[in-house]
C-alpha cells in the first residue's frame, strides 16, 4: 500500500533500546521492513536506499552494502534460503521502474534481476517460499484484482497467476508493505495475504501454492489507514491475525484476530491490550507470539487470548530462529531480543 511509505516512517525516527531488546550494529540509517533469520546464525535483512545486511554469526557482525544500481529502491521483503542465496524484493511504483526482485547466490557479492515489470498499478506488499523452490509474491490489485506471481524455480523466473482465480477486491482495498507478513506460506500448499483499506479488513486463502483463492470476510475494522498488517500461523489449522491504524498508532481498537479452523473462519481475540498498531508477528517454539509495532512489543503465553507488553522499543519486523529473535526498524534499527524475558 503506498500511502503507507511516507506516514509511517515518521513514526519511527528514534531507537531507544531497552533490557528487552539488546541493540545490535547496523552502520546505516536506512529504514528496515524486512528480516529473515534461517538460523541461529544467519540473518538477512532488507531496507530503504537498496540497502541489505546479513551475518553468519547470529548479529555480533552484520555485514552492510547497497544493491549496485538499487539504491533508489526500498526492500520490503527478503526471503533467504542460506548464508548464499537469498531475494529481496522492493516496494514501489512500478511505472517509476520500482517493482523489482533481485536474487544472490554468493551471499550478496553480486545481485540479479529476476523480476521486474513496469505495468501500472504493480506495488508489491509481499513475498514467500513454501520451499526452496515454491515461493509466491504479491502485489496491489490491478483492475481490481490483486496481482500474484509464483516461481517454481527458487525465484529464478516468475510466472503471474491467472486472474480470473483471484477473488475482487473492495474498493479501495490493499495490503500494507509494512513487515514482511502480509503473505505467509503455511505447511506445503496454503498461503495468506491480510488486507487493508476497504470497507472491512479481510483475508485471502489458497489451498493449491497460489493456483485459486477464496476471501474471508473478518470483523476488523478497516478504512483508509487501517486494517490487517500481519499474518503467522503455528500449525495448518491454528493462526493470528494482526493490525490497526497506521495513522494513529495508540489508538484501542479490535487488532487481534485468531482461527482455529485453517482460516476458514477468524475471531476477534478476547483482549487485544496493550493497544496499539501491531505490524510484524513471530512465533517462538510454537509457545510464544510476539508481536511488533511503533507502540512496542508484546507477547502472548496462550496463543493470543491476552497480551503482555515488554518493551517499548518501536520496530517494524520480526523474524525468529530456533534458538534466536530479532527484530527491525526505522534509522538502521536492529535488535536482538534477551530470551530471559519469556521465561518469566
Amino acid at each position: 500500500m503506498k500511502k503507507i511509505q511516507q506516514i509511517i516512517l515518521s513514526v519511527f525516527i528514534t531507537f531507544q533500546v531497552n533490557a528487552q531488546w539488546q541493540k545490535q550494529a547496523s552502520n546505516t540509517d536506512a529504514s528496515f521492513r524486512a528480516i529473515c533469520a534461517v538460523s541461529d546464525k544467519i540473518v538477512w535483512i532488507g531496507g530503504a536506499k537498496g540497502t541489505f545486511l546479513h551475518t553468519n554469526d547470529g548479529g555480533k557482525k552484520w555485514i552492510t552494502q547497497q544493491v549496485v544500481g538499487a539504491e533508489k529502491l526500498d526492500f520490503r521483503d527478503v526471503h533467504a534460503f542460506d548464508d548464499k542465496n537469498a531475494i529481496l524484493m522492493s516496494a514501489g511504483e512500478a511505472e517509476q521502474g520500482n517493482a523489482k526482485f533481485y536474487r544472490t547466490e554468493d551471499g550478496g557479492k553480486s545481485w540479479k534481476v529476476v523480476y521486474e515489470t513496469t505495468q501500472k498499478g504493480v506495488f508489491f506488499d509481499g513475498i514467500d517460499f513454501w520451499d526452496k523452490q515454491n515461493g509466491i509474491a504479491f502485489s496491489d490489485p490491478i483492475d481490481g484484482k490483486f496481482f500474484i506471481v509464483k516461481t517454481k524455480d527458487g525465484g529464478k523466473t516468475w510466472l503471474p497467476v491467472n486472474p480470473a482465480n483471484i477473488p475482487l477486491n473492495q474498493e479501495n482495498e490493499a495490503a500494507f508493505a509494512a513487515s514482511g507478513t502480509s503473505l505467509i506460506t503455511v505447511g506445503t500448499k496454503q498461503a495468506y495475504i491480510c488486507t487493508g483499506g476497504g470497507e472491512f479488513a479481510r483475508i485471502f486463502k489458497t489451498d493449491n501454492q497460489g493456483e485459486t483463492w477464496s476471501v474471508i470476510k473478518t470483523d476488523m475494522p478497516a478504512g483508509k489507514t487501517n486494517g490487517l498488517f500481519g499474518l503467522r500461523f503455528w500449525d495448518n489449522q491454528h493462526g493470528i491475525a494482526v493490525g490497526g491504524d497506521y495513522q494513529e498508532v495508540e489508538k484501542a481498537i479490535p487488532n487481534v484476530l485468531l482461527t482455529s479452523d485453517g482460516g476458514k473462519t477468524w475471531q476477534n481475540a478476547p483482549q487485544t491490550n496493550p493497544a496499539g498498531l501491531k505490524e510484524g508477528m513471530g512465533i517462538y517454539k510454537k509457545k510464544f507470539l510476539i508481536a511488533v509495532g511503533p507502540s512496542g512489543t508484546c507477547f502472548s503465553k496462550d496463543f493470543g487470548k491476552s497480551w503482555i507488553m515488554i518493551d517499548k522499543t518501536p520496530f517494524h519486523a520480526i523474524s525468529i530462529a530456533e534458538n534466536g529473535i530479532w527484530a527491525v526498524g526505522g534509522k538502521g534499527a536492529i535488535g536482538k531480543l534477551d530470551l530471559e524475558i519469556l521465561k518469566k
